[in-house]
């Protein structure tokens, strides 16, 4: 069975289903965690960097848009990390030896690496039924991994 399972986590609101897949196969198999989530540019909700120039007739620099938008990646950030922990928390409550990471990145390579380098034998994953014009121009990531991966990968619906 499984020892050490590796949870990609994109979306971290809509996640649920893929955490609840991996729990239940964590407890069951008496495997570890890796919960991983990248940020990413491409991330639903990630702050878009723009300079603006007139706002509400407010004139902003250059530096102060950087300034805003930095802020906004912090906040995202953040945000983004405290999901990851209540997940990760829920994942000890049940007794299941895990540990978590947020990187930075492109998902794809991300959790390919990280699943190698870690020494996973399933990663579980979710993917989105609409494939958009993002996914035809940079590439599916749930595809990249299960055709580049070094172990068994395990695709789960997105429940949006």
């Amino acid at each position: 069975m499984f020892k050490k399972i590796l949870v990609a986590i994109d979306s971290l609101e809509t996640s649920n289903n893929i955490l609840a897949a991996a729990l239940f196969m964590a407890k069951t198999s008496n495997a570890e965690l890796m919960l991983l989530h990248v940020l990413s540019p491409y991330e639903k909700g990630y702050p878009n960097m723009r300079i603006q120039i007139i706002n509400n007739s407010q004139t902003f620099t250059h530096q102060e848009s950087i300034t805003s938008y930095l802020k906004q990646r912090e906040k995202f950030e953040e945000k983004s990390l405290e999901l990851l922990r209540s997940h990760l928390m829920q994942a000890i409550s049940m007794g299941i030896k895990a540990e978590m990471t947020q990187n930075f990145g492109d998902p794809k390579w991300n959790i390919c690496d990280l699943a190698r380098t870690w020494g996973a034998d399933l990663i579980v994953m979710g993917r989105r039924a609409n494939y958009g014009l993002k996914d035809a121009i940079h590439g599916s990531v749930s595809n990249y991994v299960l055709h580049n991966s070094h172990c068994a990968v395990l695709t789960l619906q997105h429940q949006d």
